[in-house]
């Protein structure tokens, strides 16, 4: 563990970015470097110290075990289950269902995501429950009669969304490995929504904000989630979600039946009709989750466990991983140039690979053996420069011979006896596709938008996409959702994730690297400011005082495009087993993020 003063860095000030650019810039290189904020304006440090850390905040320590989720409820939901007895799985769900209820910006019933675990004995698995195209969908459903994309089809409404995998997920993880009683899992999350939840400043204020949309999307007569009479919610007010709670007891009482037939479904369906979605009776009725065999790779003496397709992240980070460890990250120093520069380049290249090769499995055939595979990623490292920066235009996705032709939220628990689970779900953007089911009181996805809707066009996140994530009925859109458990030496280690769209594999990834090259602790690791490149567009974006003024200046004159956010990059909840067995939650400061162990 190090501590935060060590990675204080003394920044000088740029007189001015134009003279930096035009006079430090390497004259005979192109392209020359280029810097500049979100809302366009020229980015200057302040004189003194520039702090590498989102914030102070601590992590948080348990010896028995821990529950590091989006919301303090919930986390404090999954705690209780472990107190009384119930395992990882137990408290998975009831954190899951206890999300639908206090978190619908993203956590949900109407959405999907993906598990990662890692049993009491070390035995792994992966979890599949992402959406699924309906099965009236088609490659060219959000085309016009030109062929050009029809703006905000996939994205806002009812033809947004896909058949929801969310409910049939837990029933899986709770069947296969849970303890407890199925009612009681799902007790805490039914008692939320019949009793009311007090509202975070986050939750009132993003509710506020969307109100107009709720509206415009559902008609005037909505009656959920807006405040009567056009009031604005307040933190600290109760909010009371019945619709939603007798949802949740259909679900209890009848498991996947009680959602994917009778009432909700029959609710669902009749929503999805009034607003022109294509989801049918028949399509719930069909839906599975399924179990895979999950990614298990070696980076140095560590064991990276993470989720296959229809989830690129952990193809991805493997990738990743792979390409810089040759490189001695741990000498050259957290976000240094040279650190900096090479994990930017495989960014690129894993990207590129991304966009041509992933889908989801049952329906194309993605080489993912190959794509990790030390000859592959020698060749796509072949046209590195340590002296200037690739050219993403110059980078596609890799060959392979002989090969015939992804709003979200993260949580991870520990339990007593070291089972882990690694979590990620998500209805795509916040509140997913807007809709409301009238009766069901919850929120339908919209993530037919991560499918490629037209080859070569980017989705919401920026992602491109071609021919293996094309719409097909039936078909799993592809995610970028990572879910990571990492052991060291054969014993749990790490457990991470996080919501962030495109960005959700580069935050898994430094923050990895953040503890196990960089010495970090949990939360320091999740702390530690960020960055990220996904080949297109052709551009590094960064946390405000991610990369000192030398590595700025440095990338610059290598020839890099670097845009500060406005905004933050990721928001992590990840847990540590330190050597004496204690448990370190580190959850984001970002948002309300929020670790609880006992």
């Amino acid at each position: 563990m190090i501590k935060p003063s060590s990675l204080k860095m003394r920044a000088t000030i740029l007189v001015a970015i134009v003279f930096l650019i035009s006079t430090n810039a390497c004259k005979n290189q192109q392209p020359k470097g280029k810097l500049s904020t979100g809302n366009g304006l020229f980015q200057l440090f302040d004189e003194g110290e520039r702090d590498a850390f989102y914030s102070d905040k601590k992590g948080v320590y348990g010896q028995k075990g821990m529950v590091a989720s989006a919301h303090p409820v919930a986390s404090q939901v999954g705690v209780e289950i472990l107190k009384s007895g119930g395992n990882a799985a137990d408290a998975a769900v009831a954190t899951f269902f206890a999300l639908a209820v206090v978190y619908p910006f993203a956590g949900n019933l109407g959405g999907g995501g993906f598990a990662v675990v890692r049993d009491d004995k070390g035995e792994a698995y992966a979890l599949d429950f992402r959406e699924k195209a309906p099965l009236k969908a088609h490659k060219d459903m959000y085309l016009d009669e030109n062929g050009d994309v029809i703006k905000g089809l996939s994205i806002v409404g009812h033809l947004a969304s896909g058949v929801p995998g969310a409910v049939a997920g837990m029933v899986e993880l709770h069947e296969k490995l849970g303890s407890k009683p199925w009612k009681e899992v799902l007790a805490p999350a039914i008692k939320l929504a019949k009793e009311g939840v007090v509202l975070t400043a986050g939750q009132a204020n993003g509710m506020n904000r969307s109100r107009e949309t709720f509206l415009k999307v559902n008609g005037p007569d909505l009656k959920y989630y807006i405040k009567e009479g056009g009031l604005d919610w307040a933190e600290g007010e109760t909010f009371v979600q019945g619709d939603l709670g007798e949802s949740l007891v259909r679900i209890q009482k009848e498991g996947r039946d009680g959602f994917y037939k009778g009432k909700t479904a029959d609710l669902l369906v009749k929503e999805m009709e009034s607003g022109g979605g294509i989801i049918s009776h028949e399509d719930l009725e069909q839906y599975d989750a399924v179990w895979r065999e999950p990614i298990q790779e070696p980076y140095k003496n560590y064991k990276i466990i993470s989720m296959p397709p229809a989830s690129s992240g952990g193809v991805a980070l493997v990738q990743l991983l792979k390409l810089v460890e040759p490189y001695p990250l741990k000498d050259w120093g957290w976000n240094t140039a040279n650190t900096a520069q090479v994990m930017i380049e495989a960014e690129r290249r894993v990207y590129a690979d991304r966009a041509k090769w992933l889908g989801d499995e049952d329906f194309v055939k993605v080489p993912m053996k190959e794509l990790m595979s030390e000859p592959y990623l020698k060749e796509r490292w072949a046209s590195f420069n340590p002296d200037r920066a690739t050219l993403s235009s110059d980078i596609e996705g890799g060959t392979i011979p002989f090969y015939e032709s992804d709003q979200t939220t993260h949580f991870s628990i520990v339990d007593k006896n070291g089972m882990a689970v690694s979590i990620t779900t998500t209805l795509n953007g916040g509140y997913g596709s807007k809709v409301v089911v009238d009766g069901g009181g919850f929120f339908m996805n919209n993530e037919m938008d991560d499918f490629s809707i037209k080859a070569g066009v980017p989705n919401m996140f920026g992602l491109i996409g071609n021919k293996a994530n094309e719409i097909q009925p039936g078909k799993r859109m592809l995610s970028s959702m990572t879910p990571t458990i990492v052991e060291k030496d054969g014993e749990l280690f790490l457990v991470v994730g996080t919501p962030g769209g495109s960005t959700i594999i580069t935050s898994v990834y430094q923050t990895i690297l953040n503890v196990i090259e960089h010495g970090m602790s949990m939360q320091q690791a999740v702390n530690a400011l960020k960055f990220h490149h996904q080949w297109l567009p052709d551009k590094i974006y960064t946390e405000k005082n991610a990369f000192d003024n030398e590595t700025l200046q440095t990338l610059l004159n290598k020839g890099y495009i670097i845009e500060i956010q406005n905004r933050t990059l990721g928001r992590m909840d990840c847990i540590m087993v330190h050597p004496n067995g204690t448990l370190e939650g580190g959850s984001d400061p970002r948002s309300e993020n929020t670790s609880i162990g006992y």
